[in-house]
This record gives C-alpha cells, structure tokens and sequence, in this order.
C-alpha cells in the first residue's frame, strides 16, 4: 500500500514535531473502506499469509479498550495479550495502556489485525485511518526494510523470487508465503492506483478564465437590494498575472488561482481559494502576505455557487426560487456582452507559419473587416434581444463571460447576446418544473471546455472553421461542396467538434435543416449525427432549438432525412431537458409512426423494404433514449408503441432489435409495461433472442427479463417458454462482459423467486455456478448473485446443502463487511437462510457471521437492520450454546432493544421475532427486561399490522416467562389491544396471540381485562381450531378465566 498512501491520499501539512494526518474527503474515505474490506476479508481467502509473522510489528494508539477483547485474548484491567504467539512465544497481538482512554497496540500479523478490526465494531473506520496514518509504509514493516516503498524501479520481488528458488531448507516454504504476501499487497495497492488514476481522469480541472467568468456573475447578483443573492464578492488582490492567475507565484505552484472574500447574507465573511482542483474555504488570506493563512479550512466545491450554497442557505434558496430568475430577466434585457465574431477569431487564431505566407494584402484586408464589423455590432448593440426567464442563470451568464473574455489580449468588440438566443426555443424556466422527479440523469451539467489561446491545436481545427466559412456565404452548391469536404474530416474528434461549435458552424448547420434542399438537409444531419455524441454539443443543439427542427423533420418523406432524423435526436436526447423537449413537441408520436414501417411476412427483402428497417430501427433509437423518463414512458404507451414494439421485436434483424429490447426493458420499470410485455407474447421472443449469439441483445432480453420477473405468472412464462437454461448459460459466458453477467444473475435472481424455478436450477448446477461469482466481481453483479443464493436457499434444503459444499458460506459471510447497501440486504438474507441448516450455521459462528449480523443492526438503512435481525433469528435457533453466544456480543442486547422505537413496521417486526428467540435463554430475557423491554412491546400493541402483529404477540408470550413482566404488561396496557388480534383473519397471528394471552392470563387482573374486552367468546370458537398449538393456548387461557371466576364465587359465598 506504500504507492498508494505516497500518490493516492491526500495529506493534511505536517505540523512542527507531528506528521501529517489523512484528509477527510471521498477519496482517502474510499481508500479507508478499500483497506479495511481487504483485511477483514483476507484470513478467509488466504490463511496461510494471514498467519505469517511481521518483521516489525504495526503500532498505533488505540481507544479500543481492553473489555472489548474476548474469546482468544488474555485480558486483564490494562492489558490484553493473544494466545496465539510467534517462535520466540511472543504475543501477535499486544495492548498496553497509556493513559486514562489511550491504549497502544502491536500487531504482528494480518490474521491479528483482521480480528481487531472486527472487535473494534463501528470504531473500525478511526482505527483503520490511524493504522495508515501511523504506518506509511505497511508492506515495510510486514516483510522487512528491503520492501519498502522506492522512487522508480523496484526490484525487491524479483530479489525475494530468486532468493525463494535458491534456497532449497526448511525456510524454504517460508519464503514462499512471504512472496506470496508481497504480490497480493502489490496487487491490492495496483487495484488502489488503477482506482484513483480513474477517479482523478473524470475530473474537471478549473483555469483562471472560468473564476474570473463565475466572479464576475456573481458580482451581478451582489448588492443590498433584497433581491440580491449575496452581500458582496470581490478578489483579494487587483493584480492579474499573464496566465490570468492573480495568486503570488510561489503559490501558483500550488495550483492557486487567486483568492476571494465573499460575504453572504446570511452568514459572515469568508476567504475562498480558487485551485485548478476546486474551490475551498482558507484561514484567511489578505492582501499583506505576512497576515496570510493559505492552509485549507474544510471540503473542496466544484465550483464557487457550489461552496456558497453549502455556506449560505439564503443564496442556496434565493438562486432556486421562480421569483429570482424572473426578477433577473429584467438584468438579463440590459446586458451586453463582448465576444468576436467567427471570422475575425477564425483570421486571428491561424499558425503564425500561415500567416507569414499571406502577406500584406491579408492585413489591409483584415483592417478594413474589423472597421465594417465595428460599425455593424454597434447597431446590434443598441436593440439587446429579450431574454427569456431561466434557473440556469449560472450557465447563461457564464456562456457570456466566456465568449466576452475568451482572447483578452485582441481589441474587443461588442455585439448583442442575440447571436448565441436567436435560435433558443427550448426555455431552461420550465426545464426544472415540468419533468418527473423519478426521472434518471445520465449526464450532469458539465463545464464549458474552450480552446485555450496559446495551446498547439491541429491543422484540422483551422481548416474546419474556414469550411463553416463557406457555409456560411456560399451559394447552394458551394454549401454541398463544404458539406462534403467537413464529412472527409474525422468528426468523432472533439478537436473538429469543438471547431465547428466555436466558430458558430452549429447555428449554421441547424439553419441547413429548415431550408427546402434535400442535399443540404442530409448533408448537415450527417455532420449532425456524429457531433452530436459529444455532450457539450449535445446541449448546443438543444439550446439552439435544433431539436424541434428535427423532430419536423420526421414527418418528411424522405426515408434517409427520417433516419438521419431519428438518429441524431437519439444522441441529444441523453440529457432530461432534451427528452422533455422531444416530447412537448410531439416527438414521441412521430418517433411511434416511424416503428409502423418495418415490413414483415416471408416476402423476399428489397431495397425498399429494408429501408423501411432501417427507419424502425432508427426510430427504436430515439425512443430508447427518451425512454429513460417516466413522462416519455407513458407519451409511448399512449401513442400505441406497445403492439408495434411488439411486432418489432418477432424479426430477425438483430440491428433492429437491441433498440426494440432496450427501450422494452428501459420501460419496464413501469407496472403497465410489464403487463403489456406479459399479455403480448413477448416473453417468448426475449427468451429465444437470449439464445442468440449477440451479447449486447443477450444482456438487453435479460435485463427486461429481471424488470418484468418481479410478478409471479411472468416467472411461469420464463420456465415454460425454456427461458431458464439460457440463462444460466450465460453465467459462464458471461464471465468476461459483466454488464451481461449482472442482466443475466438478475433475471436469475428474480426467477428463483418462484419454487418450481429453483427445481429446474438445480438439476442446471446454477447454485454451484453462482458460489463461484461469489469472489472478484463487481458490485451489481454480487447483489444479483447473492439475491438468487439467498431465494434458492430459502426455498429448498438441498440448496443450503450445495451452498456449503461448494464453499459458498465464507464468502457469504466476507461480503457482510461491505458498505453497499443493496448487497447488504441480500447478503443477510442469504446468510440467514443459510443458517437454517445446522452444519451451516457452525461455519457461520466460526466465521464471526453472527458477530456481523449484529454490527449491521448499527446501520442507518432501515431494510438492512430488518433484514438483519430476520437473519438472527435462525442463527439463534440454530445455535448449539445460542444464550451465551448473544451475552458475548458488548451492548448487542441493549441495541435490539432499542431498535424497539424505530418507526419501521419491517423493522419492528424482525425484531420482535429476534426477542423472540432472545428471550428463550432466561439470562437473556432478564437481561432485556432490565432495559426497559416490556413497555416498549406494549406500547407496539395497538398496530393493525398482521406481520408485526404476529411476531409482537411471539416476543409477548417470551417475556411473560420472566418475573413480574406479566403484570408489567397488563399495567402498561398491552392486554385489551392483544384481544383485538383474534379478529384478524390470520391464522398465524391467531396461534402467536393465544400463546401470549395464555401466558398474560395467569396475572388476574389482565384475565378480569380480557373477559370486559370479550376474549371467552373469540377463544372458544378457536378450540375448535385444526391447529394443535391453537387449541391448546386458547383452553389454557379460558381455563385461568374460569378458574378466577369460579375463586370469586367461593369467596362471596363465604
């Protein structure tokens, strides 16, 4: 791990006398989680390294104290010793006290450290963090000096294999574990590397021109009127260097921009840093360097509104609000901004080579451009266009500033902000207000990227622009003539993308497409098509109202324009506002007509017909890209995409068919979807095209097949229709495309709900197939896997059986110290449907399964602490020595206890069944009685919930057995509401609440309580009952009622 706590984490400076300490932010916290989840796991999956003995042990301070430690560990008040020991009968693991709270610890060996981060609970993220802290370099004092971390080549494992192959003694074997231990200490810090090198390549690193751009927006917004956002905001030093940057140059070095003093409404001043990573808040930085504090006070934004809104909640409310956009469009009227127009930028930006060759001609002729265009943009500048309303203030204004300050060092020249909203006509006001907040968002917002003036750019990057040129002033065949030269470029590049959006060839391009030439049409939805995967142009297009053009167009009759068309609006239609821009202007309808031209039959295909393909194939395009919100959804179903969707999806071209299947299992999230998918036949297409031999239509089938699986008679159809044996085929083709083996593992997941499913999986060995994707795998793969194990075994015993042969409970149990929350859920219910078995649940006590179940009680999500306590209860049942395995867990009964008052009827329920099963030991019952048990299951009694009902009156009937708590319960008043229960239509709550009202009915006051609230009658049509344990509770319980009834007439009568 030394690579990766030298390179990847981020470290406070380090103090006088101290050392630096790991910064709380996302990525060193992914670094922590990584660690801990790579030791815990590691005595499982490699004993013999975890076993073997530092050179030097790992030592920290620690506030575990010696209490915690049980079982394997010699304790005493100030000590803890382990009874495992190395050669020399030394302990591996050592605890020492220092102080009032402080403890030193020594570790000698993974295994060691594995079990103290267990011990440690939910201190275990603190732990983890010191032991990095402390021990920069781990590997070093695991294996000894000569494998510590070095700049440059390092060939200490090719020392350690030579030394391995030459020694032939008894340390042979040693060695061999020793070399094993590095290369998984360097896979697992490669893993780290390749981690953070992927993280750091997705971000956004910030210039001085985009803070100087958000600086000046925001000082628009500042002032004392109460419409204003923010009091004020101005840069601490007035001085800018060449570079734009205004921080002094030994800090530059840093990455510091410059500095900035804010001083919301709300709240008091504060000093910003802008870094090329971020911005953040400092201690303190002035204009007089020797007052100056540049350290970093706190977390890094993404941009300066971010950190103010995280600052500021007035900013944070006033920049959201309808009332502040609209009350800016009145500023917004008035601006004017500075920017050069797309000749002069296109003659300016040329390669000083160029320019040398085109002489003084050029130059009088540039001349006389720059004075005729001065004239023009005057005129422009008197009539500023009215802008429309808009949220996004933020974006608007910084496309101003970008283009206002994009070349500082040219003479600027102002025009109009009509040139760059002449063409909007999708307004942003009703972008936030109109769209379904379920929708997903593939692509944020994401920062305007430029061409810096000074950077070496391609020749092709000038040759386009003089091509826009073209189109701009040419005839119509000049026009086709620049069509076609810009189609010979490689427009995939986003040098030639960003070329055409910067020069204005977008605004030309989209006006192409509302003249009447066909070729001129096909020629700018070509160019179109392949920009239009980048997103930044993506958006152009869209702000440019390019889409609505588009969408016209599918109504022409030209079958290439459609397809053109369709395609194009597939790449746009990848962000929200686009797709509700599709939709409000009748998209969706003309994309749904373009499905209706695919011909079918078993007539012979000519050239027509398979244009007609091709239309249904591009219009399935656009509607998969639409579909990803719930609106659009429904705007397909209602335009009758259903049946055609249908009847698309019975051909053979498989081109045509991943977009059919894709926008299918895309709308399959919806109920109605799911129905139609059902009652149309298709479930038996889907099944034969996974079948095939696509993999990318393979993945699409199962993945609708895992939306659509969540109801019973669809789950029929799959096993009927041969839909099982394909895919549990595809987990062992599947192995190496995990986006195919997560559709495939979920659509098992979801089948194995159903019993007679799981009988056919296991005459295919899928249980065995899935053990093996247990390990080294992604995620959403894992919660599949593990999903599909926990139904299989829940459902059959065998099951339970082939997991634990095929070695499936240790990992099982591994995967119960992850953090996502998903796989948490279906981890704990496969573990616990596991732990039914006996023979199961000892290799998960020896695990520590138990241990961990009960840690995940901690958690804040209340489907994992539900999950979690139904996954005790069988370990409990199950348990050979169950009253003292729960007693050794610190604190574990006083935290079931509390769970008590969550306001989780899933959740409450689980826990009075683990009460349940707590309270057969009777320490355990006294123990959860001192804890306040009885007047929180009373104050649960007056639920109409059937589930907890049941499990209420179970835990009740328990902790009657237990001192005075049956009197407890008829003063807290749980006695009248339990009658109630009788009248629920359940039979099991019917047998649980005549078993508590049994127990409660030996108090008398609670049998004079039942007989005023009518039990006798309830009960003696229930002595009849076809369930044993039924009629038992119940003439039990009518008995003690008798029998009281019969002592007070003794009593009067004497």
């Amino acid at each position: 791990m030394g690579q990766s706590l030298t390179r990847a984490a981020q470290w406070t400076s380090v103090s006088d006398g101290g050392q630096g300490k790991l910064e709380f932010n996302q990525a060193n916290e992914a670094l922590v989680n990584s660690f801990i989840k790579f030791v815990e796991g590691f005595p499982g999956r490699h004993p013999q390294e975890a076993a073997y003995v530092f050179k030097t042990p790992l030592e920290w301070q620690t506030t575990v104290t010696p209490s915690a430690f049980s079982g394997d560990y010699e304790t005493s008040d100030d000590a803890v010793k382990s009874k495992a020991r190395d050669k020399n009968d030394q302990p591996l693991l050592k605890v020492d006290k220092l102080g009032e709270l402080n403890y030193k610890i020594q570790v000698s060996s993974l295994e060691q450290l594995s079990n103290f981060l267990k011990i440690a609970g939910e201190k275990k993220v603190v732990e983890a963090r010191t032991i990095l802290e402390v021990n920069k370099d781990p590997v070093a004092k695991m294996l000894g000096d000569g494998f510590a971390t070095v700049e440059g080549d390092d060939n200490s494992t090719l020392r350690l294999l030579d030394q391995t192959n030459k020694d032939d003694s008894e340390s042979a074997a040693d060695m061999q574990t020793k070399l094993r231990l590095l290369l998984l200490a360097q896979q697992f810090d490669m893993q780290l590397m390749n981690q953070y090198l992927k993280d750091k390549s997705q971000e956004v690193r910030l210039t001085p021109q985009q803070i100087n751009n958000e600086v000046r927006l925001l000082q628009s917004f500042a002032g004392d009127d109460e419409t204003c956002a923010l009091e004020s905001i101005k840069f601490v030093s007035d001085y800018e260097f060449d570079n734009g940057c205004r921080a002094p140059p030994w800090r530059q070095v840093h990455g510091d921009i410059c500095y900035v003093k804010i001083k919301p409404l709300d709240a008091d001043e504060v000093s910003v840093t802008a870094n090329t990573a971020g911005v953040y808040k400092n201690k303190g930085v002035e204009k007089e360097k020797e007052n100056s504090d540049y350290e970093k006070d706190g977390e890094t934004f993404k941009d300066l509104v971010s950190l103010l809104s995280a600052v500021s909640p007035k900013f944070r409310d006033r920049i959201t609000s309808k009332e502040f956009a609209l009350h800016e469009e009145k500023k917004a009227e008035q601006m004017v901004t500075y920017i050069e127009d797309a000749d002069d930028e296109a003659d300016y930006g040329e390669r000083p080579t160029e320019r040398g060759e085109k002489g003084k001609d050029e130059k009088e002729e540039k001349s006389s451009k720059q004075q005729s265009n001065k004239k023009s943009k005057k005129k422009s500048a008197e009539k500023p266009k009215k802008l429309q309303a808009t949220l996004n203030w933020k974006n608007e204004k910084e496309n101003e500033n970008e283009q206002s300050g994009e070349k500082k060092d040219k003479p600027e020249k102002k025009i109009s902000r009509q040139q760059s909203v002449k063409k909007s006509k999708t307004p942003a006001f009703e972008e936030d207000y109109s769209e379904s907040s379920t929708e997903s968002e593939e692509e944020e917002e994401t920062s305007d990227r430029r061409q810096e003036q000074n950077s070496d750019l391609p020749s092709e990057y000038w040759q386009i622009q003089k091509l826009v040129k073209y189109l701009k002033g040419g005839n119509q065949t000049a026009t086709v003539i620049a069509l076609c030269a810009m189609m010979d470029f490689n427009l995939g590049q986003e040098t030639c993308q960003l070329a055409i959006r910067d020069v204005g060839g977008l605004e030309v391009l989209i006006n192409l497409l509302e003249t009447d030439e066909i070729k001129c049409k096909i020629g700018s939805l070509k160019i179109l098509k392949e920009i239009s995967k980048n997103t930044q142009i993506r958006r152009a297009i869209a702000d440019l109202g390019g889409l609505q053009t588009m969408v016209a167009i599918l109504k022409a009759s030209n079958k290439d324009l459609k397809c053109l068309a369709a395609e194009t609006i597939a790449n746009v239609a990848k962000f929200r506002r686009a797709r509700r821009t599709v939709r409000q202007h009748g998209g969706i309808r003309k994309l749904v007509a373009l499905l209706d031209c695919a011909p079918f039959g078993s007539l012979p295909m000519t050239d027509d017909s398979e244009k007609d393909v091709t239309v249904a194939k591009c219009g399935a395009l656009a509607l998969w890209s639409c579909s990803k919100s719930t609106k659009n959804k429904q705007a397909i179903r209602k335009a009758g995409g259903i049946p055609l969707l249908a009847r698309l999806l019975k051909s053979d071209h498989e081109n045509m068919l991943i977009p059919v299947v894709g926008t299918l299992q895309e709308c399959a999230s919806e109920k109605s979807y799911r129905l139609a998918i059902r009652t149309e036949g298709m479930i038996e297409d889907l099944v034969k095209n996974l079948s095939g031999e696509n993999e990318e239509l393979q993945m699409h089938c199962a993945s609708a097949i895992f939306k659509c699986a969540e109801e019973k008679a669809t789950r029929d159809l799959v096993r009927q229709y041969g839909g099982l044996d394909p895919l549990a085929a595809l987990l062992t083709k599947g192995s190496e495309n995990k986006e195919l083996l997560a559709a495939a593992t979920g659509a098992i997941w979801k089948c194995a709900m159903s019993a007679e499913n799981v009988t056919r999986f296991q005459d295919l060995k899928t249980i065995e197939a899935l053990v093996t994707l247990l390990n080294d795998q992604p995620e959403e793969v894992l919660v599949n896997v593990v999903g599909a194990l926990g139904e299989c075994a829940a459902q059959e015993p065998d099951n339970r059986m082939a997991i634990r042969k095929a070695g499936g409970i240790p990992p099982l149990v591994n995967l119960l110290t992850g953090t996502n929350q998903a796989l948490l859920v279906n981890v704990t219910k496969a573990v616990g449907a596991c732990a039914i078995e006996p023979d199961n649940m000892g290799i998960i006590d020896r695990l520590d399964g138990v241990r961990l179940l009960w840690s995940l009680l901690k958690n804040h999500n209340p489907e994992v602490q539900s999950s979690a306590a139904w996954a005790i209860c069988p370990c409990i049942e199950n348990a050979k020595d169950a009253g003292e395995m729960v007693r050794s867990f610190v604190g574990g009964l006083e935290l079931i206890v509390s769970l008590l008052k969550s306001e989780d009827k899933e959740v409450l329920a689980s826990v009075c069944a683990a009460i349940a099963n707590i309270a057969k030991d009777e320490e355990n019952l006294a123990v959860i009685t001192d804890h306040g048990v009885v007047p929180m299951l009373a104050k649960l009694a007056t639920t109409t919930d059937d589930k907890l009902r049941r499990h209420l009156a179970d835990a009740i009937a328990r902790c009657c057995m237990w001192g005075n708590n049956r009197v407890a319960f008829g003063q807290n008043g749980a006695v009248a509401p339990l009658v109630k229960y009788l009248k629920s239509p359940d039979s099991n709550v019917h047998r649980a609440t005549a078993k508590a009202l049994y127990q409660l009915s030996r108090d008398p006051n609670n049998c004079i309580t039942m007989h005023e609230s009518g039990v006798v009658k309830l009960l003696v049509d229930m002595v009849g009952a076809d369930d044993p344990a039924l009629q038992e509770a119940a003439a039990g319980c009518i008995g003690n009622i008798r029998r009281l009834a019969l002592a007070n007439e003794k009593a009067r009568s004497k």
